[in-house]
C-alpha cells in the first residue's frame, strides 16, 4: 500500500466517525435545559434551576413556559416582585393560560393588591371554572374583606372542583368560616351535603358530629363520630366524644366501650376518670376505684383539664384532702392564677375542709381575677 494511502484512510475514517455522532440541536438541548431546571425546582435547588432557565432562555428565548417556570421558583423563593413580573410576562406570551392568571392572583393577594388580584383570579377562573386554586385564593380575599357569604361560596366551589385531600380541607375551609360565626344549621347542612357526596375525612365527619351535637341529634352525632374514629384512629378524643355522647343518653354500657376504645388509641387520666364516673352511675364503686387508681398512674400533670378532672373524682370517692392538694397546687400556679372559676372551686373545697390559708389564697386570686366576683367561699 502506497504511503500516501495510509493517511488518507485515518483522513477518512475520521470522517466517518464525525458523521456518526448524533448533533443536539438547539431545540432539543432547551428542552433538555427545561427539564433539568425543573427537576433542580423540585428537589428544592432553586439557584441551581434558575440558573438552567436562564441558559434555556439564551437558546429558547420566546418559550411560553420558561417566564411561569421561573415564576414557580421565585414564588417558592418568597421573592414575590420578581414572581409577579415573571408571570405577567408569561400572560404576554400565552395570555390564555389559566394558571398564568391564577398564579398572578395569588401573589397580587400576597402583596397586597387586592383589587388586581381579585381581577386575574376571575379571569384564571373565565378560562378554567375548576380551576380551585383561584377559587381558594379569592374565597381568601372575601374572608379578609369580612365577606363571609361569599368566602364560603368560593371555598365550597373550590372544594367541589378539587380532589383528594385538597377537596376535604377546602370544604373544611367554609365550615370553619360558618362555625366562626355561629352558622350552626348551615354547617349542618353543608357538612351533610358533603359528606352524602363522598368528602368522608374525619375532619368533615367531625365537623358534622359538632353540629349534629348543636342541633340536639345527639345518636347521629355518635355515628358521625364513630367514623370519624375509624378515619382517624391515632385520634383518641373521637372515641372519647362516642363514649360522652352515650352517658347523655343512658347508655352506659356503649360509653364504656366507647372509653375503652379511646384508651386502646392512648392510656389517658380524663378516660379512666369518665369511666369511673360511669361505673359509679351504676353503683359499682370497686370498678371506680380501678379506674381511679389507672387515672393515678396514667395522669401527665401537664392538663388542666386531667387534673380538674382527676380532683372532682377524688372529691366524689371522698378523698377530699388529696382532691384539694392539687387544686391547690394547679390554682397557684401562674398560668391559672387568672382562672376565676378555678379559684372558686379551690376556694370552696377548701372552706369545706376548713384550710384557711388555701381558701383566702384562693378568694384573693379569684377577686383578682374577676371584678364580678363580690363574694367568695
Amino acid at each position: 500500500m502506497s504511503p500516501r494511502v495510509l493517511p488518507l484512510l485515518a483522513l477518512l475514517a475520521a470522517i466517518a466517525c464525525e458523521d456518526s455522532t448524533p448533533k443536539v440541536s438547539a431545540k432539543d438541548h432547551a428542552e433538555g435545559l427545561y427539564i433539568k431546571g425543573t427537576a433542580e425546582y423540585l428537589q428544592g435547588q432553586f439557584e441551581a434551576s434558575l440558573k438552567s432557565f436562564e441558559a434555556m432562555k439564551q437558546l429558547a428565548p420566546q418559550d411560553p413556559r420558561l417566564p411561569a417556570a421561573r415564576g414557580e421558583v421565585y414564588l417558592s423563593m418568597g421573592r414575590l416582585n420578581e414572581a409577579a413580573a415573571e408571570f405577567e410576562a408569561a400572560l404576554v406570551l400565552d395570555p390564555k393560560r389559566s394558571t398564568n392568571w391564577s398564579r398572578l392572583g395569588f401573589i397580587q393577594a400576597q402583596l397586597g393588591k387586592v383589587s388586581e388580584a381579585q381581577s386575574s383570579l376571575r379571569k384564571a377562573i373565565g378560562l378554567f371554572p375548576n380551576d380551585f386554586n383561584a377559587l381558594e385564593a379569592l374565597g381568601e380575599l372575601h374572608l379578609k374583606k369580612g365577606e363571609h357569604t361569599e368566602a364560603v361560596r368560593h371555598f365550597t366551589l373550590a372544594s367541589n372542583a378539587a380532589s383528594g385531600e385538597a377537596k376535604s380541607a377546602l370544604l373544611m375551609r367554609a365550615l370553619d368560616v360558618l362555625s366562626q360565626q355561629g352558622r350552626h344549621a348551615e354547617v349542618l347542612a353543608l357538612a351533610q351535603k358533603g359528606v352524602s357526596e363522598g368528602t368522608r375525612s374525619a375532619e368533615v365527619l367531625t365537623a358534622l358530629g359538632d353540629a349534629l351535637v348543636h342541633a340536639g341529634k345527639l345518636p347521629e352525632a355518635a355515628a358521625a363520630y364513630q367514623d370519624a374514629a375509624g378515619l382517624a384512629p391515632r385520634d383518641p378524643t373521637l372515641w372519647e366524644l362516642v363514649g360522652e355522647i352515650h352517658m347523655r343518653l343512658d347508655k352506659p354500657g356503649e360509653a364504656i366501650s366507647a372509653y375503652q376504645e379511646s384508651l386502646k388509641v392512648k392510656d389517658r387520666a380524663v378516660v379512666h376518670v369518665a369511666l369511673a364516673r360511669v361505673h359509679l352511675a351504676m353503683n359499682n364503686r370497686a370498678a371506680a376505684e380501678d379506674e381511679l387508681t389507672a387515672a393515678l398512674a396514667s395522669v401527665s400533670g401537664k392538663d388542666t383539664r386531667e387534673l380538674r378532672d382527676l380532683a372532682g373524682l377524688l372529691s366524689d370517692l371522698d378523698r377530699k384532702p388529696d382532691a384539694l392538694r392539687i387544686l391547690a397546687s394547679l390554682s397557684a400556679e401562674e398560668d391559672y392564677v387568672k382562672d376565676a372559676e378555678l379559684q372558686l372551686t379551690t376556694a370552696r373545697l377548701a372552706r369545706e375542709l376548713k384550710d384557711t390559708s388555701v381558701q383566702q389564697a384562693a378568694c384573693a386570686r379569684a377577686t383578682a381575677a374577676d371584678a364580678g366576683v363580690k363574694k367568695c367561699p
